[in-house]
């Protein structure tokens, strides 16, 4: 399967096709950050790395990018099985 680009990654958070995961909502809450900050992290950001999973052989997405304060944040995310986006964490950097 070939790498998605950081358009569709995009795609997927403006069509609302991702889910959150608690890690992330609690990461999120701890670094004072929302729902939008998360999704702007995406919408502005870039691919920073690919990392796989060296148990599951899953690949994850480091995005940097910013919050809606211009905050440099990060968000790691992947594919899921059904094709949407799940975000396993975020956090400020």
């Amino acid at each position: 399967m070939a790498h998605p680009t950081i358009n569709q990654l995009r795609n997927l958070i403006r069509t609302l096709n991702y889910v959150v995961s608690t890690h992330a909502a609690e990461e999120l809450e701890d670094d004072d950050l929302t729902i939008l900050d998360l999704e702007s992290i995406i919408l502005t950001g870039q691919i920073a790395e690919r990392q796989r999973d060296a148990q599951t052989r899953e690949v994850k997405y480091v995005i940097s990018g910013s919050t809606l304060d211009g905050i440099e944040a990060q968000a790691v995310v992947k594919i899921g099985l059904t094709g949407k986006l799940i975000v396993i964490t975020s956090y400020a950097l």
